[in-house]
């Protein structure tokens, strides 16, 4: 998801909603891997936010969405999306502490008094309750992060180090080559079977505009409108937003293609880049990447 949509969404949310978050100081960011053994979920929490400008936001959706601070950490589990597999493979692997990009309970909000008689719902939220696990999104600090975590890593999963500018994040200068040969490229950086697309895989391109997640159409297009691309790499669209600009684009003259690559599938990298960074800070613990993927197939 994109900071503007970040923002506007983040502004709507009332106060309450960072409660869980600040429940207590930030004083647990003294500590190192080296001196502590036993991390407590909101010390975590703590030390991550204090590596962000800005952080704690007084406005986020950055909240625990099952669990406490309380609870001290087994072991992690990063992913996009706590999805029921996931959080069985958590408990397997004894970690009682998941970390994802993406909402929980199916809405931006993680609101749930929509879902308090639903089966699927109560499933999940017992399973997480019977296991005292802590949930956590962390989406708005991972991507204020400096730089953009969730860039970071797909960057280095793409081995684009060379052609990335963290002021200019989203545009990149590629040797040239062809929309088919860079999608076949993604495919098998990011371990997809398969993706959609826009336009004529034998066009040359070498100015590539990577956004990453759900921009949203209008963002996507003004990008678009700012950096003139030769092709247009995004995680999800609406399909009557950015794909139909393409279109229109292609058919007033301009050679433009789209690769669309799926919300999950563009951004997990992400949520590699944070089990680096808790190996890092928190060596003592165990931190696992359990990919969520792309719930979608083709027929």
């Amino acid at each position: 998801m994109s900071v503007p949509r970040r923002k506007f969404l983040s502004d709507t949310i009332k106060l309450s909603g960072s409660a869980m978050l600040f429940g207590t100081s930030l004083q647990s960011v003294r500590f190192t891997g080296s001196e502590k053994n036993n991390w407590t979920v909101g010390e975590i929490m703590d030390l991550f936010i204090s590596e962000v400008k800005g952080g704690p936001f007084e406005k986020t959706v950055d909240t625990l969405k099952a669990g406490n601070r309380d609870i001290i950490v087994s072991g992690i589990v990063t992913t996009m999306f706590a999805t029921i597999e996931v959080i069985k493979q958590a408990i397997d692997k004894q970690a009682n502490f998941i970390i994802a990009h993406e909402p929980t309970f199916y809405n931006h909000l993680d609101e749930t008094d929509w879902l308090k008689n639903d089966d699927v719902y109560n499933y999940k939220a017992k399973l997480l309750a019977e296991k005292n696990m802590a949930v956590w999104r962390n989406h708005d600090y991972v991507h204020t992060f400096s730089p953009d975590g969730v860039q970071t890593g797909l960057v280095e999963k793409l081995g684009w180090e060379k052609y990335y500018h963290p002021e200019s994040r989203n545009v990149y200068q590629i040797p040239e080559t062809t929309v088919g040969e860079l999608a076949r490229y993604f495919k098998k950086q990011l371990g997809i079977p398969t993706l959609r697309f826009e336009g004529d895989l034998k066009q040359s391109c070498k100015k590539v505009l990577l956004m990453p997640g759900a921009a949203g159409g209008k963002r996507q297009i003004e990008m678009i409108i700012k950096e003139q691309p030769d092709v247009v790499i995004c995680g999800e669209v609406s399909e009557w937003e950015t794909p139909e600009y393409i279109r229109d684009a292609r058919s007033s003259g301009k050679k433009i293609s789209l690769i669309i690559l799926g919300h999950a599938d563009s951004e997990e990298p992400g949520s590699a880049f944070m089990q680096k960074w808790l190996q890092q800070k928190v060596p003592g613990l165990k931190v696992f990447h359990i990919p969520s993927s792309n719930p979608l197939s083709f027929i």
